[in-house]
């Protein structure tokens, strides 16, 4: 049966989401794109894109007025926001369009860290202590009822950008007075140490129809701060932690509203108790090459099915998962002080992906079992630390 076409307006400030472009037009859609005029040269796949619409910088009453403009001529059906920093201001579009999917209020539990923080303890997720930083005897209160280190975070940067570690009331006060009038967009919380994990899944009308649970070897806040080497790997499947994380990510969607879509969620396992906290989520999919190692292990490409279900929603249709797969995967990646570093000398048959940029190395492997998988990320890295390594310094914003 064929359908007509839909018009997908894909909206992004960042080069990402080629997957979900092809998949959407391979569903037999127009897509369009709207994004930045300093991205106009990257790799976008333009057989799958019939018109670009570019920005030199994002103004909200701008953007309205151009699409306002395109849409007299193209019916819109669809808004897909396709990076985290993307999220709210095509909540708003679609507010101010009334084209269906996210709105405002959801859009904010995925993006705002004090947001998620506060909806996800009043519905009774576990989360670690936190206060906002409006009230001064709130911030007393807490840092003397819980005790440091803490970690001061933006409640709107995505990953482990601007996060900060504390360890006395003293600095603790220190930072907020220099944050001035700045204080009210972040938070303190508790820092348990404890292992990081996120869960990659895929919501259709309300449920989780498919979640893949891993752990970061490496974390990103591990990584930006100490100019590390990044590292994840499937989890055990049917292991308590990984049946324990699947819980909470429906838990976690079921609380936010989150309806459609792709979702990556970070938990925390505290070293201390085990006890299992929520961090974060977001309605996106994660990034750092982690889609690719999710598919690898699954046989689920997270960008293409999120365009399935897009286009099975607005169609009225039942969205089908392909076959999945129980495969462990894993990724290393480093920043490389060569400019195009040679990899051919890691020969390993598990090897099923090599990083294609420049001043990069990375790899992901795959294997029938969690332990092979762990023991070649332990080699890599201990290789690309010696041959390959090089660091910068984290940035205090994200550019």
């Amino acid at each position: 049966m064929s359908h007509k076409p839909l018009n997908f307006l894909c909206i992004t400030t960042y080069f990402k989401g080629e997957p979900f472009i092809e998949s959407c037009k391979a569903e037999g859609n127009n897509v369009y794109l709207l994004t930045k005029k300093n991205l106009e040269n990257e790799a976008w796949p333009w057989q799958a894109i019939d018109d670009v619409f570019y920005i030199e910088e994002w103004n909200q009453n701008d953007v309205i007025k151009g699409i306002a403009y395109k849409f007299r001529t193209i019916k819109f059906d669809h808004f897909v926001a396709l990076d985290d920093f993307d999220v709210e201001k095509v909540a708003l579009l679609r507010e101010h369009f009334r084209v269906p999917g996210m709105g405002r209020t959801t859009a904010h539990y995925f993006r705002d860290k004090l947001a998620m923080r506060m909806k996800a303890k009043s519905e009774g997720v576990n989360v670690p202590s936190f206060t906002a930083l409006f009230y001064n005897d709130e911030i007393n209160d807490f840092a003397e009822s819980v005790p440091a280190p803490w970690l001061l975070k933006p409640r709107m940067e995505a990953s482990a950008t601007g996060i900060k570690k504390l360890n006395s009331k003293e600095e603790l006060w220190q930072v907020v007075h220099a944050l001035g009038d700045e204080r009210d967009n972040y938070l303190i919380e508790k820092f348990a140490p404890g292992d990081v994990f996120h869960v990659d899944g895929l919501n259709v009308d309300g449920k989780v129809v498919f979640a893949r649970v891993s752990k970061y070897l490496a974390t990103p806040f591990d990584v930006a701060h100490g100019g590390g080497i990044f590292r994840s790997a499937t989890s055990k499947i049917g292991s308590d932690v990984e049946k324990g994380l699947q819980k909470m990510n429906i838990d976690v969607m079921k609380a936010f509203g989150m309806q459609s879509g792709a979702s990556h969620t970070e938990f925390i396992q505290s070293k201390e108790t085990g006890e299992l906290f929520f961090l974060e989520t977001s309605s996106r999919v994660g990034g750092a090459n982690l889609a690719e190692m999710v598919e690898f292990a699954s046989g689920v490409n997270l960008w293409g099915e999120w365009a399935k279900i897009e286009v099975a929603k607005i169609r009225k249709q039942t969205y089908k998962l392909p076959t999945i797969h129980n495969k462990y995967a894993g990724i290393v990646v480093s920043l490389s002080r060569f400019k195009h570093p040679d990899t051919s000398s890691f020969t390993d048959a598990e090897i099923v992906w090599r990083m294609d940029k420049e001043w990069h190395i990375g790899m992901i492997v795959v294997a029938d079992k969690s332990e092979r998988v762990l023991e070649l990320l332990d080699t890599y890295t201990q290789r690309i630390a010696s041959e390959f390594h090089a660091s910068i310094p984290a940035p205090d914003k994200s550019l």
